[in-house]
């Protein structure tokens, strides 16, 4: 396993992260000891970064991983959670509630500290500058208590996160579904950013959330009819080559080196074993091309999320 550079942090992280919102959940039934077992494996195989929320799941996530790590496994990871977004319409990022959550995920997770610490989904927030003005600084001082190493911001629109890396003392940033084979728009409306002020990027969802998966997204998902017919399209057609789309989506987004490090939502040890098996297959270059040229009519759109308004060229239809 080769590792990247998270910004100037020190951190030095796996390819591929641990993306632990399915351990709460959140796509579907968990099996206890398959999901105790796969995150065991992930750490024997290499992987570093794992990644929750009191979101996911109704802090069934943060509890699950937490039970997972007991012994010697914390020691050997990356940990990081996030605070700020408690239910699907229900946002607190207040300093209080801030350091309340992060108290909360702790005890949870049964540690002393997190590596890294996330406002979560801040484009729900009601007042951008109080992120800058009081959310983050009240993470930095829970910084300078030793209850977390790193701070950052994560949402889903690309232009609040580029304003986050200008704007508020932040060590990293985490955007989702803006590097997968629906959308690379990261690549070129943050990666500049971020490296230039020498800020740790971490991407997520290369399944878009499972739209690039065969068996789709949830119900819940809020892509658009147009997306979810192209994505459908493309898993039909990696079908006809006996692969499944989720394979060349996960290759797709952690083979390029720009990318330090992708979280992909896992609760098997299968599922850990097939990411990973990723990062060593040769990606069939005629099938990827195909598949490009069938997502290419939604390429780069999106929907609208939260209170920052969306560029009207990028809102898929």
């Amino acid at each position: 396993m080769q590792y990247r550079d998270l910004g100037k942090t020190g951190l030095k992280v796996a390819p591929i992260g641990f993306g632990a919102s399915p351990l709460g959940g959140v796509y579907g039934s968990v099996d206890a000891n398959e999901g105790i077992r796969s995150v065991h494996v992930a750490i024997e195989r290499g992987i570093n970064l794992f990644d929750t929320s009191p979101y996911y799941g109704e802090t069934r996530s943060e509890a699950f991983l937490g039970k997972a790590l007991e012994g010697p496994w914390r020691s050997k990871i990356i940990l990081s959670s996030k605070a700020g977004r408690i239910a699907q319409s229900t946002f607190d990022f207040s300093p209080e509630h801030m350091e309340q959550s992060l108290d909360e995920s702790l005890e949870r997770l049964k540690t002393d500290y997190l590596d890294i610490f996330i406002a979560h989904d801040i484009e729900f927030a009601a007042d951008y500058e109080r992120i800058w003005n009081e959310t983050v600084p009240a993470m930095e001082r829970l910084k300078r208590k030793g209850k977390c190493r790193f701070i950052g911001v994560s949402g889903l629109p690309l232009g609040l996160l580029a304003e986050a890396a200008v704007k508020a003392p932040i060590d990293l940033v985490l955007s989702y579904c803006h590097f997968t084979l629906l959308d690379h728009t990261l690549k070129d409306r943050l990666v500049p950013i971020v490296k230039e002020r020498g800020l740790g990027l971490i991407n997520a969802s290369p399944l878009a959330m499972g739209l690039l998966s065969k068996s789709g997204p949830p119900a819940w998902h809020p892509a658009p009819d147009s997306i979810q017919t192209a994505a459908r399209r493309a898993s039909e057609y990696c079908s006809g080559w006996n692969v499944d789309l989720s394979t060349l989506a996960v290759q797709f987004s952690v083979l390029d080196p720009a990318i330090p490090v992708t979280l992909i939502g896992m609760k098997t040890a299968a599922e850990v074993e097939r990411n990973i098996a990723a990062l060593d297959a040769t990606v069939q270059s005629e099938l990827l091309e195909e598949v490009r040229s069938i997502l290419a009519p939604v390429q780069g759109k999106t929907w609208p999320s939260g209170n920052w308004p969306i560029e009207p060229e990028l809102v898929a239809k």
